[in-house]
């Protein structure tokens, strides 16, 4: 279920609003020279990445022996996966065209360097490895390594915060879909929260 998060009706509050004004794949940057360079991911790395992203994160929160790089990048990663809706927002990952494909990108991006990173750990170096193993498989299992989209060749910064092109929702039925049904359940939400407390109102 895409509604698990309080947080997340929290942030649809914030970004509606947003709509109109919004520019497509705004950033938010105080410059690529204060971060940490994260490479490229392709389209077909973005499906496999998303699919073992918890085990990844998880993998990577434990680590003790870490260096500064290491943990802008994984804390990148997780401001990111939540600037793009904690990647519940349908075809994100897979559709091109949706508003939040390049801020997927930039979370799996980085979720990416951190496993990567990982494999050099002594104490995460084993589990880090079987996941890249796993993924490597699943890539040439599923035919995704030669599959590119218009994101596949951009790099990414720590210091540059990737949202999602809240102008471009209303043009992708699946997002618009999405965000209006959420809309819709917080304002009955509200309205049976109100009704509820009218009634138990001394």
């Amino acid at each position: 279920m895409i509604f698990r998060r309080p947080i997340f009706i929290l942030a649809i509050l914030t970004v509606l609003p947003l709509y109109a004004v919004a520019e497509a794949h705004q950033r938010s940057s105080s410059g690529p020279h204060t971060g940490n360079a994260i490479a490229e991911i392709s389209h077909g790395e973005m499906i496999m990445i998303a699919e073992y992203r918890d085990r990844i994160i998880d993998l990577a929160a434990q680590a003790t022996d870490t260096t500064e790089p290491f943990r802008r990048v994984l804390n990148y990663a997780q401001i990111q996966y939540a600037y793009c809706l904690w990647g519940r927002m349908p075809g994100g990952v897979t559709d091109e065209t949706s508003p939040f494909n390049e801020c997927s990108h930039a979370y799996l991006a980085a979720t990416k360097a951190v496993l990567l990173s990982m494999r050099s750990m002594g104490g995460e170096a084993v589990q880090a490895e079987a996941i890249v193993s796993a993924i490597d498989a699943g890539m040439v299992l599923r035919g995704l390594a030669l599959i590119t989209c218009e994101f596949s060749g951009e790099t990414f910064n720590t210091a540059d915060i990737i949202r999602p092109s809240w102008g471009d929702v209303p043009q992708h039925p699946a997002s618009m879909a999405t965000l209006t049904v959420l809309a819709m359940a917080l304002l009955a939400a509200v309205y049976c929260g109100r009704r509820l407390l009218q009634r138990i109102a001394p």
